[in-house]
């Protein structure tokens, strides 16, 4: 998460208004704007993978694939952005921002060093409040490795599970897929 933007209150209107104006985007809560930071290539690549692998598992089913131009909204006066989302039938969103899916059934960071503590932290609680939310996946960049906490119904907390290798495959459950490390990591090489 970037630095506060504006130190006064926003209304939800006037960050809607900022965010159709804005070259970069804003994450907005407790009435204060965060600039989102860029990435590096790595990151960029990886987004771009899974991306795209979560669209191809999903031809043919009810559900679609956005990369991180989707606005989330955690609750009704907080949005967020993801690395990449998967939302089954319609989005479904507040009143109060209409561009903003209130249903993502999976939700993707890549981890970068300036935002894995929140994406894991205070993020991590923000997508706990989306009913609808079943998968969180953490990405990181800086070597092979994948983290997913899965919620199914009827059940109250996060199931973990780690994959470390190039040979693993990802069962997804909320979306009836599998997708390979391999394929999230195609092109990538760790940085020096």
């Amino acid at each position: 998460m970037g630095d506060s933007a504006l130190k006064k209150e926003l209304s939800i209107k006037e960050y809607i208004e900022l965010e159709e104006k804005s070259l970069q985007k804003n994450e907005y809560f407790g009435g204060e704007i965060y600039a989102m930071a860029g990435g590096k290539p790595s990151h960029a690549l990886i987004s771009n993978n899974i991306a795209a692998e979560l669209r191809n598992s999903l031809k043919g089913k009810p559900c679609l694939a956005y990369n991180s131009d989707l606005a989330i909204a955690t609750a009704e006066d907080e949005f967020v952005y993801a690395d990449a989302s998967v939302v089954c039938g319609e989005i479904e969103s507040y009143a109060e921002h209409p561009n903003a899916a209130k249903n993502p059934i999976l939700i993707v960071e890549v981890l970068s060093d300036s935002s894995e503590k929140y994406d894991r932290g205070e993020k991590f609680r923000k997508y706990q409040q989306i009913e609808s939310l079943r998968e969180y996946l953490l990405i990181a960049q800086d070597r092979v490795r994948v983290e997913v906490y899965s919620k199914h119904d009827n059940i109250i907390f996060w199931q973990y599970r780690s994959y470390e290798s190039l040979n693993d495959t990802i069962d997804f459950k909320s979306i009836n897929c599998n997708i390979a490390l391999s394929d999230i990591y195609l092109g990538w090489k760790k940085e020096a």
